[in-house]
Order: structure tokens, then sequence, then C-alpha cells
């Protein structure tokens, strides 16, 4: 682990002449591009030379310690050992971790869709509850929220609904969070108070940047066409809701969200970016395709990742065991505990295979 360290450390001061060379800062391409190379190696870099700062303290305390005979000096000795020792300590657990590669899409904007599985109107309010505890959540990240699709029901649910999440690091948190999620409560639809299992599917994908995935003007089918749903004579006599159509893979996205069709094509395109780009890499990679069929699933009642039960006021995430009875805040957007706990499932895992 020590010579991946100072590989690393070695790499980060080279990259730190390169970006203050005059030849370098003349092209602001390689430049941007060798300045994200140095700030992702910053933090690994910081943490490495803490580490062998505290080890260099530690061999001094523990000379002064055995070769001083001043009992007040053996004192000193012993107390800065015990500061430091577990602090050596914490750092050989947090390095092996920093050096784990990095997912590229960790720092990402995301595109979440919501879809109501198995449930049919309670599965609808779900995905609405479910799209407000995603808000929710980035409200208190300073992430910002934006709708692109829905398809609202009568009482309040979306039977689907997508929007986007802008913020650094947003996919890394999020990206836990595909798969099928179930609901064990009495619906407001049912008189005899009888407690029903509803699914809801969730997918995160991480946005694509407009140089990954090249778009040919000519692949595109556009479409427009008026509104439908609330609005009034605006949304049902002008046309600016939008559908494109990606001809060569077959994807279509449509928006109707904006009273704007520029705006509405620009949402589309985000989405469909995004969609082309999962698409590239599930066909690239049979296995990383079967894990997210399995995770997503097809909102089957049987299928989940998590479970909310509004009786017992609990939220249980079946891949790690994790039961939290906050579920009232959960839904209200404290999932840091859940995340959290899944993050440090998933480097234990990366830890385990890599050794």
């Amino acid at each position: 682990m020590l010579d991946k360290l100072q590989a690393v450390e070695d790499k980060y001061r080279e990259l730190e002449s390169l970006i203050s060379d005059p030849s370098v800062l003349a092209d602001m391409e390689k430049w941007q591009r060798l300045s994200r190379e140095h700030a992702q190696l910053a933090p690994i870099v910081e943490k490495y030379r803490e580490y062998k700062s505290v080890c260099e303290g530690l061999a001094e305390a523990k000379a002064i310690f055995a070769e001083n005979p001043d009992d007040d000096m053996r004192r000193l000795a012993e107390d800065e050992i015990a500061e430091l020792r577990p602090r050596q300590e914490a750092l050989e657990r947090e390095l092996p971790i920093l050096l784990l590669p990095k997912d590229p899409n960790d720092e990402k904007n995301v595109i979440m869709e919501i879809r109501g599985g198995v449930g049919g109107e309670e599965a609808a309010l779900f995905a609405g509850d479910l799209f407000r505890m995603y808000a929710r959540y980035a409200e208190r990240r300073g992430w910002k929220v934006d709708v692109i699709e829905r398809n609202a029901t009568e009482i309040g649910g979306f039977k689907e609904i997508s929007f986007s999440v802008d913020g650094a690091g947003a996919f890394s948190c999020l990206k836990y969070e595909s798969g099928t999620h179930r609901v064990q409560r009495v619906p407001v639809t049912e008189s005899g108070g009888r407690i029903h299992t509803s699914a809801v599917t969730v997918a995160v994908l991480p946005e694509a940047e407009d140089v990954e995935v090249d778009i040919a003007p000519q692949d595109l089918r556009i479409d427009t066409y008026c509104a439908s749903g609330a609005g009034g004579q605006y949304v049902n006599r002008t046309e600016t809701a939008i559908r494109i159509t990606h001809l060569p893979t077959g994807i279509v996205v449509q928006c109707q969200d904006e009273k704007s069709q520029l705006k509405n094509k620009e949402k589309a395109m985000r989405v469909l970016r995004a969609r082309i780009l999962e698409k590239a890499r599930e066909e690239q990679d049979a296995a990383v395709a079967a894990d997210r069929r399995s995770q997503v699933g097809s909102g089957d009642r049987s299928e989940r990742i998590r479970t909310y039960n509004f009786p017992q006021g609990r939220v249980t995430d079946h891949r790690i065991g994790l039961t939290l009875h906050k579920l009232a805040s959960v839904l209200d957007g404290d999932i840091e505990e859940l995340l959290h706990a899944l993050i440090t499932a998933d480097q234990a895992e990366k830890l385990r295979r890599a050794q």
C-alpha cells in the first residue's frame, strides 16, 4: 500500500509542475484535464502526508520514551504516543479506501426516473412520496432538482416522474437508490383498514456530457404536440410538448413540463443523452447490464431493495440488513444514514475483492 501511495504522491507532484508550465497553460483543454486529475489526487496525497507525519511523530516519541531517563520527558512521550497511535490506526483504515478505483460517474449530475409498479393508485401515491423524499434530500444538500416529465394521477401521485438532480457528487450518493422500493401501509383508497403492499421502481442514471454522446441530427425524429393535463387554454392549444425518437436505438423521450418548446427540448435531450450513454455502457459490459436489471427489476412486490413499513414506522434496506425506526424522518429526506451505510458496505466489498 505504501508503494502505491508514494506513486500517487509522485504523480501529484508531476501534475503540480505541469499545470504551472507555460506551454500547458497555453492549451486550455489540456490544462483543465490535468487540473481535474490533480484535484482528484489531492485528498489521497493530503491523507498520505498526514500519515507520514503521524508515523514520524510516533517514531520520535518512542525514541524519547526509550532513551530518556527523565520521568517527565518519558511521561510527555507516553502522552504523545497515546495521542498519535489512534490517529495512525484510523489513517491506516482510511487510506486503502482512498486507493480504491473511483467510479468515473461519481461527480456527475443524475437523471432519476420513478415509476409506479404493482399496486395501482397506491403505487402511484408512493412514487410521489419517494419523489418528495429525494427532493427534500437534495434541498438539504444544496442541490437543484428540476422535473423533466411527469404523469400525474388524479389523487396526487405519479404513474411515472423523471427529474434531474444537479450537484457535486450527486451520482456518488444516489446511485444506490436504483431498484424496487416496497411500501406496506393502509392506502387512502382502502375503506376496510387493511394493509396493502405496493412497489415502485427507481432508476438513477449519470447525466451524460455532450462530449460523451455523439448524436447526429439526422438520427433524431422530433415531434411536437399539445401538452395534456392541467394548464387551461395555453396547454391545450399550443404545441409545446416535445417527443424525441433516437432512430438508431429506438429510445423515445418526451417532455411537456415547461411552457416553452425550447426548454422542453433541452430537458428531453438531457434525458436522451443519459439513456444513450447507459445503453452503450450496458452493451459494452454485460455484467453491468445484468446487475442493473437485477437492481431495478420489474416492480413486482417480491423484488425489493428497501421496504417502508408504515404500521411499524420502520425502513429496512435488504441489501445490507439495516433497519431504521424513523420512517417519517426518512420520507422527509433524512436518508444520509442509509446512504452512508450503503457506501460503507460497498467500500468494504471492494476492499475484500482487492485483497
